[in-house]
């Protein structure tokens, strides 16, 4: 007895024969766009990313500047701490005050940028004072270009 084979009329065996090439491209397609997908939200977290460290540096080096203070009140008190706002770093100075403020703006410029846009500002009322520091964020994804971090403290 012989086993008789259903056989399938030639054309719908072609068409049941794998993957065609049509099918394999739309498959590269839709991975390449899911890769582009990754990268993009990869650089917009780099971009978050850099952003949170300037403001970590800004918050840093405010205390930095509270706590330089903390250890000079009786020039905090004659306000010889105070500090217009300002984007240059000093030159050398004689006076403990202006050696902390030229150390306080070059790490501000080293920490966020050595832009005309990094600034540090110092204002005293008696021991009630404001360090605000300003830098440039206009790389963060969705971040504007004027960055300003306040800071209030009774030394």
């Amino acid at each position: 007895m012989s086993a008789r084979v259903s056989r399938l009329p030639r054309r719908v065996r072609d068409r049941e024969g794998g993957f065609s090439l049509l099918e394999v491209l739309i498959g590269i397609v839709v991975f390449s766009i899911g890769l582009l997908g990754m990268a993009s939200l990869q650089m917009n977290a780099l971009k978050n990313n850099q952003s949170s460290a300037y403001r970590m540096q800004a918050v840093v080096l405010s205390y930095f500047m509270f706590d330089a203070m903390r250890a000079n009140r009786a020039d905090v008190e004659n306000g010889n701490y105070n500090l217009a706002k300002t984007c240059n770093i000093p030159a050398p100075g004689s006076t403990l005050v202006s050696n902390d403020q030229r150390y306080w703006l070059g790490r501000l410029k080293e920490s966020l940028g050595d832009a005309d846009t990094t600034c540090g500002e110092i204002d005293c009322d008696g021991m009630n004072c404001t360090v605000r520091v300003y830098w440039d964020d206009s790389r963060a994804a969705g971040g504007s270009d004027a960055q300003v971090f306040e800071t209030s403290s009774r030394l």
